[in-house]
């Protein structure tokens, strides 16, 4: 059912173009950056809310990122394709497949190590940091596997504080995947006041707030409780849910 929203005068938005992300490639690692990170700065776009890192990362075979520390802040990784292999300091060593979510919190303080664990294929996965809610927490460390069907013309939510089929994360930000078939409509309601989205397209061709999205584009949008995506074709997305201040 098509939802109505009589409030939709005061969408805010914000269109992050594919083709305006920071770039770089090192040979190993081929990286688009959504927002300001490493060696590339934009003063524009630093974070959206308590998003503050959306890094699109394909890895060559065997390849990856060496030991290295963080602090106070919540890091998810979504494969699109591929498998990384992951070791931490909590004592947590494994493999991250396509179709699992990863979510570190890394409190106050944990080193950790990713790499492509294949020898022969390249991955992709985004790299997402969250600002935490809580300081200084114990580091802590889940990840779990979520099947396509469960997301297809649905919402199906990766990553909350409060839902237990999801991974947990230490801030009111929740993660949600979808596959709409075309023709499709889904309507997205934010869990409280003060919270925004950011939508991010991974394939596909997707509608939302007089908004076109084409593949990797996104859009922040805030000042309403609920948004409505129309898919042209057969679109991949993930709508991540962000307080705003």
């Amino acid at each position: 059912m098509e939802a109505t929203n009589p409030n939709k005068s005061t969408v805010q938005k914000k269109f992050y173009p594919a083709n305006e992300r920071g770039h770089v490639n090192f040979g190993w690692l081929d990286s688009h950056h959504s927002f300001s990170f490493g060696h590339w700065y934009h003063p524009e776009k630093t974070n959206f809310g308590a998003l503050r890192v959306l890094n699109d990362d394909i890895v060559e075979p065997s390849m990856g990122f060496g030991t290295h520390p963080h602090q106070n802040m919540e890091i998810v990784s979504i494969p699109l394709f591929g498998e990384l292999a992951h070791k931490d300091s909590t004592g947590t060593n494994g493999i991250i497949k396509t179709g699992d979510v990863q979510i570190m919190s890394a409190g106050s303080g944990i080193q950790h190590s990713e790499f492509n664990h294949s020898s022969d294929k390249k991955v992709n996965f985004l790299q997402i940091w969250i600002l935490p809610k809580v300081a200084n927490i114990q580091p802590r460390y889940d990840q779990k596997t979520f099947h396509e069907a469960g997301r297809l013309n649905r919402f199906q939510t990766v990553v909350s504080p409060i839902d237990e089929e999801a991974v947990w994360i230490n801030q009111d930000a929740y993660f949600s995947l979808a596959t709409l078939e075309p023709g499709n409509t889904l309507s997205y309601k934010v869990h409280a006041p003060n919270q925004g989205i950011y939508a991010f397209l991974i394939q596909g061709k997707l509608e939302v707030a007089g908004t076109t999205l084409e593949r990797r584009d996104a859009v922040g949008l805030w000042g309403i409780d609920e948004y409505q995506f129309e898919a042209a074709v057969k679109s991949d997305f993930l709508v991540i849910e962000i307080p705003m201040k």
